[in-house]
C-alpha cells in the first residue's frame, strides 16, 4: 500500500477548509489553522507528505513525516 499525502486546501464554495488523502475530504474546519494542525496529525500518522495550499490553490508549504525524497543536504 502507498502513502497518501495529505492536503490541507480551500473547501469548495468556499466555506472552510478541507484535508484531503487520496483526494477525498478526511476532515472539515471552519479556520485554516485548525485545519492544518489536523493535516499535520493526519500526515504524522500516516508518515506521509502534508502539502498547505493557499485560498487560490497554490502550494504554500509542505512537511514531510515519513520518508523524505528530497531530504536536506547537510554542509558540514
Amino acid at each position: 500500500m502507498t502513502k497518501k499525502n495529505v492536503h490541507t486546501v480551500p473547501s469548495k464554495g468556499g466555506s472552510g477548509w478541507d484535508n484531503k488523502v487520496g483526494g477525498e475530504v478526511v476532515s472539515h474546519h471552519q479556520k485554516k489553522e485548525t485545519a492544518v494542525e489536523k493535516g499535520r496529525s493526519i500526515a504524522r500518522a500516516n508518515e506521509a507528505e502534508h502539502v498547505i495550499h493557499d485560498k487560490g490553490g497554490k502550494i504554500q508549504q509542505s512537511n514531510s513525516y515519513g520518508n523524505d525524497p528530497n531530504p536536506p543536504k547537510d554542509q558540514r
